[in-house]
């Protein structure tokens, strides 16, 4: 497995277990909207770094190749 592939997982994976321990929906006054909105943030940001990852090494295999 790939090293990317194995960071966004763990990532992933991290954020299920977050947001399962962080469920509103206990809370006499849930608040769905703050919830939602930083799992959302946090599905960009880690397909972001992804994204940064993959250009970085492609960027990097691109430079093992010219020298």
């Amino acid at each position: 497995m790939k090293k990317i592939n194995f960071t966004s997982l763990i990532l992933i994976a991290y954020l299920v277990v977050m947001s399962v321990m962080g469920w509103p929906g206990n809370k006499p006054n849930p608040d769905y909207k703050s919830y939602f909105l930083i799992m959302g943030i946090s599905v960009v940001a880690i397909l972001l770094l992804r994204y940064v990852q993959i250009r970085r090494k492609k960027f990097r295999d691109q430079q093992k190749k010219e020298f």
